[in-house]
């Protein structure tokens, strides 16, 4: 069962790794393609035009193109809260619902005994409930 579910985690992060190193690629390739085509801009406006119109005229391309992924960013921003939070069914709810799971937890609880569990129990609850508070949202809106 940890074997299947190793082999899963390994597979989503190597395809994960592909496309986030093709991204990169990509990303790379445009910004590159982006400064020559702002050089050959640059250098038409300053033969036709002069220095300080060719200055200006690359100032305005990059503040359109700076514009343009503002606009794609708060949209983004505004899609993703108006968007409700679901959660996925975490790995441990999964591994609890396995059924050899429960049964091999059934023979540790009458291995060790539930006289000597109990304390044990209670430390473990007491962690997951800090630990569960520490990473709860709060209602506090971010200071900006």
């Amino acid at each position: 069962m940890f074997a299947h579910m190793i082999d899963r985690f390994k597979e989503s992060t190597g395809s994960a790794l592909r496309l986030t190193s093709l991204a990169a690629a990509v990303a790379g390739a445009v910004f590159v393609a982006l400064a020559f085509l702002c050089a050959a801009a640059f250098v038409y406006m300053l033969q036709t035009y002069g220095l300080i119109q060719a200055c200006l005229t690359c100032a305005g391309i990059f503040l359109v193109v700076a514009l343009i992924a503002a606009g794609f960013y708060v949209a983004g921003r505004k899609r993703a809260q108006a968007r409700p939070a679901e959660s996925p069914k975490s790995a441990v709810h999964s591994a609890l619902a396995d059924p050899m799971l429960v049964a091999a937890g059934i023979q540790v609880i009458r291995a060790i005994g539930v006289k000597k569990l109990i304390p044990i129990l209670a430390v473990g609850g007491l962690a997951l409930g800090l630990l569960a508070s520490r990473h709860a949202p709060t209602d506090e809106a971010p200071a900006e």
